[in-house]
């Protein structure tokens, strides 16, 4: 069996408004501004599947949200986004690594992320036998491209596959392929989840 998984509120916390909070800082902006500016607009999709350059990112999402930032204050921000691991999920990932089930990450996700969390977060790269990123590969979730790569790649079929996520739109797209998947509400879905399907 491949086991699938999501890293941000999946394998990692992370809180959005966290880079909001440190981005109001720096530019004097009140949080609720950049909270109704900010929109996961094309230029996001673009940054995750690796088209635009972090630099060019940073300069649109700052045209986006009217806040003044040097690329050092964006990149600050842009970081600040991870909380910390969910030790009950990477147990469990070992767990299964161990007993030979194959277990990968596959996340959206950009170069400025991909610089930070293997270094802040190494054992998240120790629990899983392969990562897939967004940026790395030109496709993200939930374009069904990116799912039918990962189970290519990794030689099984989609009945074969479970998967989890936080995102419902993506947990649609893996289903409507025939992958059996499991939207993550919270840190407790996960261990819940194994715990009653008699896999802990």
């Amino acid at each position: 069996m491949l086991y699938i998984f999501d890293l941000g509120n999946v394998v990692v916390d992370i809180d959005f408004n966290r880079v909001l909070g440190v981005w109001s800082d720096l530019s004097g902006v009140p949080l609720a501004t950049l909270q109704s500016r900010f929109s996961m607009d094309s230029a996001f999709e673009q940054h995750e599947r690796g088209e635009i350059s972090d630099p060019d990112f940073a300069e649109r999402l700052c045209e986006q949200l009217d806040v003044a930032l040097s690329y050092a204050q964006f990149t600050a921000g842009w970081q600040a986004v991870f909380i910390g691991v969910r030790p009950e999920t990477l147990k469990i990932m070992q767990q299964l690594r161990a007993r030979g089930e194959r277990v990968v990450i596959l996340s959206n996700t950009n170069q400025l992320h991909v610089e930070f969390w293997p270094l802040h977060y190494p054992e998240v790269e120790q629990a899983a036998d392969h990562i897939y990123m967004s940026q790395d590969i030109g496709m993200r979730k939930p374009e069904a491209r990116i799912f039918n790569y990962v189970l290519e790649r990794e030689g099984v079929s989609a009945a074969d596959a479970i998967f989890f996520d936080d995102n419902q739109a993506n947990i649609d797209a893996a289903r409507a392929l025939g992958i059996h998947s499991v939207l993550v509400k919270d840190s407790t879905t996960v261990p819940e989840w194994f715990a009653a399907h008699g896999q802990r």
